[in-house]
């Protein structure tokens, strides 16, 4: 089932309902202004080598460096950038590093999800006295382009949510790092932005962390699914959506619910080590452009569903059936999956974990009025799921 604002609706209801997202945000608390995502740090075991992986594959482009050459003595850093996407990429320089730790524990995997702010020591002092875990108390960084201030918490397992003011500044990144110009810049794939971001928590733990995403930070939780309508012959999961006022900020988060054999959110937890990111979903105006650049750099997605899938395209797209542009054969052809809300229709497909731990991975979406999750595709998606879970010897 979904729940909608404490309404328990149908999978065939909710295809009907008007979300009404504009009033949901509204209600939300604006205590915690955020204007968007600043960027997403990964702790890797080789930043150069990743850098240009995400180069090659994914098409993105260089932007910044910290390292030695810079004065950095315990860590590494490359920033990359496509459309309004930033990622850094960090490495650290010795053994005794908390960095190594982290990735001895975790592998490669997200560490912080910077939040851009008007106000960063406004936004530490409303979180931290609402009960938030201090992890970086506010800082003023400075250099000859100005100053940045940066202030942090602790959320889920070891993630960071890192708040930044930059309205001070105008070098390339931040403070500290140097832009870092490349010969080699492959074009990009048409990524903009981060449209969510999901995280996977332990057994019982999901609504501890709805809570304290309301509590501490002011989200609403617009939209959950239960285990009822997430679920397989084998495996199963519950989630909730969280947003923060504006609605630029969505956190979906996931835990693991009983069923016959081990989900996939199991499977990210015991590889993981802990709960964390599990994937990033980033837009894309073009999804088939995208993805058929994507498959050609060599980023392998998940398998297709069966034919039964795509013939059932235009049944699901309802009254949206008209306003379709892509070509379900060509749609097929690449393993996109399509879904559709009131608001209109969405396009999405989810990459293979991008780790050799069945842990990260990404999704590329395009949203086509549809504000949903892609509800209509969760069985086609965990059944392709657990096809790599049983390759794997995982489910």
């Amino acid at each position: 089932m979904i729940i909608l604002k404490d309404k328990t609706m149908s999978k065939k209801e909710i295809q009907s309902v008007d979300y009404g997202l504009e009033k949901i945000f509204a209600g939300a608390q604006d205590f915690l202004p955020l204007l968007g995502t600043d960027y997403i740090e990964f702790y890797v075991g080789n930043a150069k080598q990743s850098a240009h992986f995400y180069k090659t594959a994914f098409g993105f482009q260089s932007l910044a460096y910290k390292g030695l050459e810079t004065g950095s003595r315990d860590s590494v850093s490359y920033v990359l950038v496509q459309d309004k996407i930033r990622l850094i990429l960090t490495t650290p320089l010795n053994s005794k590093s908390p960095i190594n730790e982290h990735i001895v524990k975790h592998g490669d995997g997200v560490k912080v999800i910077a939040l851009w702010v008007e106000d960063a020591r406004k936004a530490y002092e409303e979180t931290t006295s609402r009960g938030a875990k201090s992890y970086l108390e506010p800082v003023v960084e400075k250099d000859g382009h100005g100053e940045v201030v940066r202030a942090g918490i602790y959320t889920y397992g070891e993630t960071v949510h890192m708040f930044i003011e930059r309205k001070n500044y105008t070098g390339a990144f931040l403070p500290g790092f140097k832009e870092w110009k490349s010969d080699y810049n492959p074009e990009p794939v048409g990524l903009k932005y981060i449209d969510h971001m999901v995280g996977n928590v332990d057994w019982n733990q999901m609504n501890t962390w709805v809570k304290w995403y309301e509590d501490v930070m002011g989200f609403e939780n617009f939209l959950s699914f239960d285990d009822n309508q997430i679920h397989t012959e084998y495996s199963a999961l519950m989630s909730k959506v969280m947003s923060n006022g504006n609605g630029r900020i969505k956190f979906p988060i996931n835990e693991p619910a009983k069923a016959a054999k081990k989900s996939q959110i199991e499977e990210y937890l015991d590889f993981y080590e802990g709960s964390g990111v599990q994937h990033i979903a980033v837009a894309t105006d073009d999804v088939i452009k995208t993805v058929a650049q994507l498959k050609a750099r060599g980023v392998e997605f998940l398998p297709p569903p069966p034919q039964e899938y795509y013939d059932g395209i235009p049944e699901r797209l309802g009254k949206h059936r008209d306003m379709m542009k892509e070509d379900i054969k060509e749609l097929q052809k690449l393993s996109i999956l399509v879904d559709a809300d009131e608001e209109g229709y969405l396009l999405q497909i989810f990459t293979k974990p991008i780790e050799d731990r069945p842990t990260l991975f990404f999704e590329i979406i395009q949203r086509m009025g549809a504000r949903g999750f892609g509800a209509g595709n969760f069985k086609a998606l965990f059944e392709s799921i657990e096809r790599e879970q049983e390759n794997r010897g995982t489910l």
